[in-house]
């Protein structure tokens, strides 16, 4: 499975961002995609995840600011960023969980996203 994420960049606080995030297989054959993000000198953290149930579950620090979608048709996975932070800035990956005989997870290469006050 390949994932390649688009999209980051560098943005005031309080504007908008979308990540795309585009998939190599079908994307409800993914039982969970989700969105990482990572800040320099932090552990990676799980922003925002969607099941191919459509059930989607968010970080505390983004409920109500970030969305996150699929689009079937087009096998790709969204993450629409409101009224950003600086604290959100961070290289954010794409994640695929696959639930099989095993579970396997695979990742995209990450997008940057800088925020600025």
């Amino acid at each position: 499975v390949q994932l390649v994420e688009s999209g980051g960049g560098m943005v005031q606080a309080g504007g908008s961002l979308t990540l795309s995030c585009a998939a190599s297989i079908t994307i409800p054959s993914i039982d969970i995609m989700g969105w990482y993000r990572q800040a320099p000198g932090k552990q990676r953290e799980s922003v925002a995840t969607i099941t191919n149930g459509g059930t989607t579950n968010y970080a505390d620090s983004v409920k109500g600011r970030f969305t996150i979608t699929r689009d079937n048709a087009k096998n790709t996975m969204y993450l629409q960023m409101n009224s950003l932070e600086p604290e959100d800035t961070a290289i954010y990956y794409c994640n695929a969980h696959l639930i099989r005989w095993s579970e396997y997870d695979y990742w995209g290469q990450g997008t940057q996203v800088a925020v600025s006050s």
